[in-house]
This record gives C-alpha cells, structure tokens and sequence, in this order.
C-alpha cells in the first residue's frame, strides 16, 4: 500500500513554479494539506502559497484519490519553503521532526505559541503540538547563545550532580534575563525563559 503514494511523490513533486531551495521540507497529511498550509500562513508573517497541484487522471488512477482534489501544497513561511502532500492515511507526524521557531519578542512569542497551539497540545520545553499534529519549538531568539555560554555552564557548587544542575539552570536564568533586559528584545514577565531552561539546562 505504502508504494503508490511514493510513487505519486515522484511523479508530481515538481510543480509548474520554479523552486530553487535546495532543502524543503515535505509534509505528508492525510487529506487536509490544503488547510494547513492556509493555516499556517494566516499565522506566519512574510508568507504565502506558491502553488497547488491537484490530481489528475493518471494520479488518481494510481493512488485511489478522486480526480480534482489538491494533491500538493507549497507554500512559503518566513522565506522558508514547504511542500504539503495530500498522500493518505498512511504515515504520522512525530516529534522527532520539529520546526524551531526563534523570536526576536515576547510578544511574537506568545502570539505564536497561542495560535499555533489552539486545537492542539502545548507541551514543555517551548514544544506544542498543533491541530494537525505537527511539532513546534517557539523559542527566544537569545536562547541558544545563553546555552552554549561556557562561562553561564559553570557549577557555582562542588556538590552532587543535582547541586550541579541546580546552579547551572539558576545562572542561566540570571544571565539570560540579564541579556534580554539589556537588549530590550523580550519582556520577561512571562514564563517563557523558565519554561525553556528548566528543560535545556537539566541536558
């Protein structure tokens, strides 16, 4: 059963726009590619759908779908190009596969994080799932260079590894608060920040 819908993909990937990404992220849906890729582009700014395929009759003949209905979506996000197939019941979404979001405000934080989650799950982390059961990390843009600070990694303590850690996500904490009250990027009157670390800092 899996071969047709690989088929499919190879036969009519290519659409009538020019693509010149050379990595895109393929999507694969059950049936609702269509309204994903509107839904994420209502939510996304500098976004847009580039062009939709449709089956036809050798398609259809080949998959079982009904001639006329959307096979294929791209679609643009942030100037980031995705592909969307209509390919069946097939295969799942996994959070082994995210899409990492980083935000230069607060603001943008919470509005992603509020619509990208509404119909679907909010986890830890920074992670959500949304109402197609795609995988989402909303993060502060600051995050990752707070992180990979050696000096902010540094145990302040001598004790047992839960001693280590403990210190290791309250400087971290410290020091990224102190870098975005510094910059004024991000407001941190939400627990945004503290939601992040307490998961990265205990890795």
């Amino acid at each position: 059963m899996i071969f047709i819908p690989f088929y499919i993909i190879v036969y009519r990937a290519p659409t009538n726009k020019t693509i010149i990404q050379k990595i895109t992220p393929f999507l694969w849906f059950d049936n609702n590619a269509e309204k994903a890729a509107k839904s994420y582009i209502s939510i996304f700014k500098n976004s847009k759908i580039i062009d939709i395929a449709h089956y036809g009759e050798s398609t259809t003949e080949a998959s079982g779908r009904l001639e006329g209905t959307v096979m294929t979506v791209t679609f643009e996000l942030e100037g980031q190009q995705f592909m969307a197939l209509n390919g069946g019941p097939v295969f799942k979404f996994s959070p082994a596969i995210s899409f990492l979001v980083n935000c230069e405000t607060q603001e943008e934080l919470d509005d992603l994080w509020e619509k990208l989650s509404e119909g679907g799950e909010k986890e830890q982390c920074g992670w959500l799932k949304d109402r197609f059961g795609v995988s989402w990390q909303i993060v502060p843009n600051v995050l990752s260079d707070m992180l990979q600070d050696k000096d902010a990694k540094k145990s302040e303590s001598a004790g047992g590894i839960t001693s280590n850690e403990e210190n290791r996500h309250t400087r971290l904490e410290k020091g990224i608060r102190g870098v975005i009250e510094h910059h004024e990027k991000i407001k941190t009157t939400g627990a945004t920040v503290s939601r992040q670390l307490h998961c990265r800092a205990q890795r």
